[in-house]
């Protein structure tokens, strides 16, 4: 009897340009592209000591209740004005609440409102932004103006505004950054859409009978990401910075709500007694916003780079 041997599987056909290099799937592009910019961050010191001092309050929010071993809101009055202890590792306040634990769970708050807020921004930039760039004309002109007239405004003045006419409270500060964020954000997404729109693959979808609707969610907006995402990061270092600010001024949240902003309105007139709470919240701040500043920084550098 004859054997025959076994015919090979067919194997799958790669796609190959004319000098013999396969080609990528648009999948393949994207995810080596990923590749490629999470290396180019590990490379850079800066991004790298940003993400550190990130990383490292998000931890401390995540673990607050572990990390800390008291409640916020609690109010010891054998204990008002203590010094650093075993006890309480960074001192009290003046109304015996422990300082370390105000700090972390602050952290929650100003990690959670920040996020929220510049999407919020982001998402009414993008609205704006994005069918102004497109379709020029009256429309352009008419968002425009708007967004001229929103950033007359101080940033600040425009917050104070805001708050004092609605309320100091959680959402209120959301919608106030928000407010004050949009008008930049759409500016930057006019700029990019206006620049991008003239693509040849916008001109294919054109011809292929994409709406415009389509075109700019599919075609205008992800090519848009890169500038989009660097501008996302620096903007959670001013919400962070105005969140504190906003507590400082007494617009923030509201008593007796851990916020960072507020532990350094109430304790700067007793610095002379009681300095702890004070520095713990303001280096809090600056901390947290370097190292957002920093890991943003650092993000451009390298995507300017590899360009």
């Amino acid at each position: 009897m004859e054997s025959t041997a076994p015919s090979p599987e067919p194997q799958p056909s790669v796609a190959r340009d004319s000098g013999g290099t396969p080609r990528l799937t648009a999948r393949q592009r994207s995810r080596q592209r990923l590749q490629e910019s999470l290396s180019a961050i590990v490379a850079s010191r800066v991004a790298m000591v940003g993400l550190v001092l990130v990383l490292f309050w998000v931890l401390i929010a995540v673990l607050a209740p572990i990390a800390t071993g008291y409640n916020p809101l609690y109010q010891d009055y054998k204990n008002l004005d203590q010094a650093p202890s075993a006890q309480h590792i960074l001192g009290t306040d003046h109304m015996g609440r422990d300082v370390w634990s105000r700090v972390a769970f602050g952290a929650r708050t100003i990690l959670t409102l920040g996020p929220i807020s510049v999407l919020v921004a982001f998402l009414v930039g993008i609205a704006l932004g994005l069918p102004a760039g497109y379709y020029g004309g009256w429309l352009d002109e008419a968002v425009m103006r708007i967004l001229d007239a929103l950033m007359a405004f101080p940033t600040i003045l425009l917050y104070m505004i805001i708050i004092s006419a609605v309320g100091a409270s959680a959402v209120n500060v959301v919608i106030a950054i928000a407010i004050g964020g949009a008008p930049g954000i759409a500016r930057l997404v006019r700029a990019l859409t206006m620049d991008i729109r003239s693509r040849e693959y916008v001109a294919a979808a054109k011809l292929r009978g994409d709406s415009d609707a389509a075109i700019m969610v599919r075609e205008i907006l992800p090519n848009c990401r890169g500038p989009l995402i660097i501008d996302f990061l620096l903007r959670m270092g001013y919400a962070a910075f105005y969140i504190g600010t906003l507590g400082f001024l007494g617009l923030g949240l509201r008593p007796p709500t851990p916020d960072w902003g507020a532990m350094v309105q109430e304790g700067h007139g007793r610095m002379t007694t009681n300095i702890w709470p004070v520095l713990a919240a303001t280096v809090a701040i600056v901390t947290l916003v370097i190292g957002l500043n920093l890991f943003a920084d650092g993000v451009r550098e390298e995507s300017m780079r590899y360009q």
